[in-house]
């Protein structure tokens, strides 16, 4: 799994960033979190920051900004759609 934050480095974007930081590690998940602040490569993506990607799909875009919660089920929900389990195993968990 790749996440993605895109933003410019406003006040906001930061907090996105360390929201999804914090959600990841309250999952207990291995993945590559990148925080995006290069205009172009966002605007390929959304047009108004902060947005979060997951495996390359958009989950959120603009404002107002998700909670951690809603962070971690974002990310849970594009888990189950791949088959993945919420911890990162194999499966054996659910």
């Amino acid at each position: 799994m790749k996440i993605k934050v895109l933003g410019p480095g406003c006040v906001n974007c930061k907090k996105m960033h360390e929201m999804t930081l914090q959600a990841v590690n309250e999952l207990g998940i291995d993945t590559d979190i990148e925080y995006v602040n290069d205009m172009t490569e966002i605007s390929n993506y959304i047009m108004v920051t902060p947005g979060l990607v997951v495996d390359e799909v958009v989950v959120h875009e603009g404002k107002p900004l998700p909670t951690v919660n809603e962070i971690k089920i974002l990310i849970k929900q594009k888990m189950a759609a791949k088959g993945g389990s919420s911890c990162g195993c194999s499966g054996c968990c659910g």
